[in-house]
């Protein structure tokens, strides 16, 4: 738990977020080569096709970059209400001598653990973000 309120408080480094951004667009046009290849192509006609699809590599960047940076702020609020939620919840179960209430803290409990399973599943990295 520490570990993880001490990673609510830290800012991204830009570098990684930059890192991040390549891999990924990087697995995208590694998909593209892949399906052209599939097609026949050789794999320098793949490449240079797969690029020639995808366009402007350094906009899209950019662009995916400051989306990024935005929705790692938003992701850092919403991981802390969902521990809070999961707190106030857990705090029901214990302290609450009525049945009702007892579900309550129970559907509190279930909806921080889902809400931050959805999250950590939202950010896991492609499959294989390796890039040529």
């Amino acid at each position: 738990m520490k570990f993880e309120i001490a990673g609510l408080l830290t800012r991204p480094n830009r570098n990684e977020i930059a890192l991040e951004v390549e891999d990924e667009l990087c697995f995208h046009v590694e998909m593209l080569e892949r399906k052209y290849l599939e097609q026949g192509m050789s794999p320098a006609e793949a490449k240079a096709a797969a690029l020639r699809r995808f366009g402007d590599l350094e906009k899209y960047k950019r662009q995916c970059e400051q989306i990024s940076r935005r929705n790692r702020g938003l992701r850092r609020v919403l991981k802390t209400l969902l521990i809070l939620l999961g707190l106030g919840g857990l705090i029901i179960r214990l302290l609450s001598s009525d049945v009702h209430f007892d579900h309550l803290g129970d559907v509190l409990i279930m909806i921080a653990v889902a809400g931050r399973l959805l999250l950590y599943v939202r950010g896991l990295p492609p499959r294989n973000p390796e890039c040529s």
